[in-house]
């Protein structure tokens, strides 16, 4: 990473409470988001003042945590996730750095299962950060979830530096690639990305 990405990635400071989270991060093996990013997605639920978010792919609450920091103070995180011991570890860090049950709404199960079941039009801000094959299919069902100016962002959008590279070919660079195309092609969205992390696509929805 060159000096200057590197002083754009780490330009605003974590809190104690995301480093825990990175922490027991490395000790379950999941890879959450980087710190640039994470200030993205504080960024952005700040500018929405978002009260009602979803984000696919807890982890250890990282990127919740990024996200809740943003948010209105009585805006209210829908997180989901496959892995349950991953969201205990998140339910754990939110607790003891004051994170209210009421404010973060953990649902163990399969995104694209569960997704169905949330209410269309009625979210501020989506993030995608989970299965990469499956994120072309996470689009749509984020796309009906957004309110009009609400704001879809998908992770690992550049996947590891493979999504530019046209011979790449393996299943989840595929599927990352198609689900930049769909994002950029849609006329209902307002898309741009950024090199931070492993890359960061975010569209608003007209």
């Amino acid at each position: 990473m060159s000096s200057s990405r590197s002083f754009a990635e780490f330009f605003v400071p974590e809190h104690d409470a995301v480093l825990t989270a990175r922490g027991r991060a490395a000790d379950l093996g999941c890879e959450p988001i980087g710190s640039g990013a994470g200030a993205a997605l504080t960024f952005l639920a700040a500018v929405l003042s978002a009260r009602a978010v979803v984000e696919i792919g807890t982890g250890t609450g990282v990127s919740g945590l990024h996200l809740l920091a943003g948010m209105a103070k009585d805006g209210v995180l829908t997180s989901i996730d496959i892995e349950a011991e991953h969201q205990r570890a998140a339910k754990e860090v939110f607790t003891v750095f004051g994170v209210t049950p009421g404010r973060a709404r953990l649902i163990n199960g399969r995104g694209l299962e569960v997704m169905p079941r949330l209410t269309d039009g009625a979210y501020d801000l989506v993030l995608v950060d989970a299965d990469r094959t499956g994120y072309p299919q996470y689009v749509g069902e984020a796309i009906r979830l957004l309110r009009t100016g609400g704001i879809l962002v998908l992770a690992g959008a550049l996947h590891g530096d493979k999504v530019a590279d046209p011979t790449q070919r393996d299943a989840e660079t595929i599927a990352v690639r198609e689900a930049g195309r769909i994002v950029r092609d849609d006329e209902t969205l307002v898309p741009m990305m950024t090199s931070l992390g492993d890359g960061l696509l975010a569209a608003v929805k007209r």
